[in-house]
């Protein structure tokens, strides 16, 4: 007879037997007579293996799968003549349903002239601890002591007609919620669209009919149907699809087209004979494309999952969360699943609980984001390539946090079809990309982080003149062809008037004031060439492509944000925090807490005096008229910000080469009814109006987020 599991019989994880040994049980014995002494001798003299010692080595191959040896020990006349066949099927189905491991037996008694052996047993399942005492019987017979088995020698409350059962309870997946307690991730409903193959009319005709339909391949359809679970009359779940009736996330996010292709689909589905839909249950993302690179998506676990998160409850139907905030807290949201192994009699009536986990559900994680800020910058510029990050200057929160284009993550959930996949990752603007993670090249957004250095250091005196230069201006000739350009003339060339006009000539000057080490000394205690204290892990912030500034050209086209300067966003706006806190750069922060202390990332990063100075520069930027972020001037708000304009091309001549555009702008008063800080990268912005375009669609931001009540 084929014998179960052979395979895994080389995998020992040692049962730990505590035993009485024959030897010394009966030597304590001796002291009872000579006559038990003497019996003892016998069974030394005649190798014969004592209850005690065969009830230990069936225990043992408990553990060890080896049911085919634990029948050899049996008396199976004395047990009811069981076969092996019936022996194995009931203690492989019960010891390997509730997931046994580490057994650990103790023999504590032995009546020799019942021939019973007492002992202690416990051992873990998939519901905890199981442990009680037992009574194992045995038969003398000419070939030495046989066990007698039954069913109570499993567990003592066992009986032949009653049945182990393991039931679970799924745990609840945790939401994700923004501060407002608005949902982010949460239970959604959804359509399974299944076949009940006995009722398939043509089967190869309707099979190719639902794969047309469901945009998947006849093959995955049969591959479906042909599990070994499978019967005529069971309801064979092939895709998962929106319920569009329902759903208002889809109907919001979709043109009604859309949502009118899906219902003629469904019919058309539901005209073939044998195919159903019906409701599950799935994790729904209500802002969709606004937050996916933020909030990320779960999926099926894999058998690869399974290996590396062995013993952490994970099962063949369990999710994982894969990336953005699903990811990052997986263990939290995930929960425990509960379990409760009991023995139930013929009835199915519960007899006896023999260990129980109770279900614990997932956490809900609550963020400092605000949905409907997220969902007013994806709403700008979900046709750009862009980043966005926003934050309250005052206490760190991060508000949101967007890059475009997007994805909508509630397809990972439904299922991508080859199509789908096949465009998302061929697009050439690279949805799937998070740009709020990377690096990139800030332009004039970096002079009031250079002019905060020059200061700090006493390279730069505010009310210096540098001197008209014209538009163009190089150090001298060893510069040969390179010169550095500006595009507005004006008087005079002080610091306040080269933020306000946002002069490349003044702050290249300054950079070789400040000189090359100080320069990068300054940098690296803002924070650059470390990573940032951030719940995501972001780009790290550089100056050079190496460890230091290497020439004076590169060193002057530092002053005005290019070079090798590449920042990540949410670090630029964690430098501008210093700007309104004294000097004090926020820590960013994006779990949400009950009155949460102000945490600095670094405290004093910027003496409070260069602060101030730096503060009311960058508010004539957006209240003078002359100042290039003009267009964002309020009347109702006080604002303060910064544009810039970062060339990214291969020479000084290089004309073929794209822009990225950039806008920061915060509410510098701290008394301000709804403080932002809200820091902008767009790319491509050439011949589109450069930061001109991102300071136009962050207005209309702004007047929906001082709109909100």
């Amino acid at each position: 007879m084929q014998r179960r599991n052979k395979g895994r019989r080389n995998r020992r994880r040692g049962v730990r037997r505590t035993v009485l040994s024959a030897f010394f049980f009966l030597a304590g014995l001796a002291a009872a007579g000579a006559g038990i002494h003497a019996v003892w001798l016998l069974r030394v003299k005649q190798k014969i293996i004592l209850p005690e010692e065969l009830l230990v080595s069936y225990m043992g191959y408990i553990e060890q799968e080896e049911y085919d040896k634990m029948y050899a020990l049996l008396d199976v006349s004395a047990s009811g003549n069981i076969s092996e066949e019936d022996f194995i099927k009931r203690n492989s189905a019960i010891y390997e349903g509730i997931g046994m491991q580490n057994m650990t037996v103790t023999v504590t008694a032995y009546d020799q002239k019942r021939e019973a052996v007492t002992y202690e047993t416990s051992f873990d399942t998939s519901a905890g601890a199981v442990s009680f005492t037992n009574e194992a019987f045995f038969l003398k017979g000419e070939d030495g002591y046989g066990l007698i088995w039954e069913d109570s020698l499993i567990f003592p409350g066992l009986r032949p007609a009653y049945k182990v059962r393991v039931a679970s309870t799924s745990a609840k997946r945790g939401q994700i919620l923004d501060w407002n307690g608005q949902v982010l991730a949460g239970p959604g409903t959804a359509s399974s669209v299944g076949i009940v193959p006995g009722k398939l009319e043509d089967r190869e005709v309707s099979i190719q009919a639902v794969a047309g339909l469901l945009e998947i391949t006849p093959e995955e359809v049969e591959k479906k149907l042909s599990a070994g679970w499978v019967k005529d009359d069971y309801f064979v779940p092939v895709k998962t699809i929106p319920k569009v009736d329902e759903i208002e996330w889809l109907i919001s996010l979709q043109p009604d087209e859309t949502i009118e292709r899906e219902k003629e689909r469904q019919e058309e589905l539901l005209r073939i004979p044998g195919v159903q839909i019906t409701d599950i249950e799935i994790r729904q993302y209500p802002l969709g494309e606004a937050a996916a690179h933020l909030i990320g998506y779960v999926q099926n676990v894999t058998a690869e999952d399974l290996e590396e998160h062995e013993g952490e409850g994970y099962t063949a139907s369990s999710v994982i969360g894969r990336t953005g905030m699903e990811g990052l807290f997986e263990k939290e949201l995930k929960g425990e699943d509960g379990c409760r192994i009991y023995i139930a009699n013929a009835e199915g009536k519960v007899q006896e609980v023999l260990a129980e986990r109770p279900v614990q559900h997932g956490a809900d994680i609550r963020l400092t984001m605000d949905a409907g800020l997220q969902q007013a910058v994806y709403g700008q510029y979900w046709e750009d390539k862009s980043c966005t990050a926003a934050m309250d200057p005052y206490t760190g929160e991060v508000l949101a946090l967007v890059s475009t284009p997007s994805y909508d993550n509630n397809l990972f959930i439904s299922g991508l079809s080859a199509e789908q996949w096949n465009t998302l990752n061929e697009d050439e603007a690279r949805p799937m990309y998070n740009r709020f993670r990377q690096t990139w090249c800030p332009g004039s957004a970096f002079k009031p982080v250079t002019a905060a250095i020059g200061l700090a250091s006493g390279a730069v005196d505010p009310s210096e003149n540098f001197g008209q230069e014209g538009l163009s201006w190089q150090k001298d000739s060893s510069w040969g062809n390179y010169h550095v350009t500006t595009l507005h003339a004006y008087e005079p060339v002080i610091l306040e008037n080269a933020l306000i006009y946002s002069d490349n000539i003044y702050f290249a000057k300054a950079a070789l004031k400040i000189g090359a080490q100080e320069f990068a000394d300054s940098l690296d205690r803002l924070g650059f060439q470390e990573v940032l204290p951030f719940e995501i892990r972001m780009g790290q912030s550089q100056y050079s492509n190496s460890d230091q500034i290497e020439t004076e050209i590169q060193l002057a086209d530092s002053g005005y944000g290019q070079g090798q300067i590449l920042v990540n966003p949410l670090h630029l706006a964690c430098i501008y925090s210093a700007f309104l806190n004294g000097g004090n750069m926020q820590k960013p922060h994006l779990l949400w807490q009950q009155d949460a202390e102000t945490a600095y990332w670094i405290p004093e990063a910027v003496p409070s005096e260069v602060a101030v100075q730096i503060l009311e520069g960058l508010k004539k930027v957006v209240n003078d008229p002359h100042g290039t972020g003009y267009q964002a001037h309020r009347e109702d708000v006080l604002l303060a910000g910064k544009t810039g304009t970062a060339e990214i091309k291969a020479s000084q001549t290089d004309t073929t080469g794209t822009e990225l555009g950039w806008f920061a702008v915060f509410t510098p008063e701290k008394d301000t009814e709804h403080p932002i800080l809200l820091l902008t990268m767009v790319e491509d912005v050439k011949e589109r109006g450069g930061s001109g375009y991102v300071v136009g669609k962050s207005t209309r931001i702004l007047d929906a987020w001082f709109q909100e009540p």
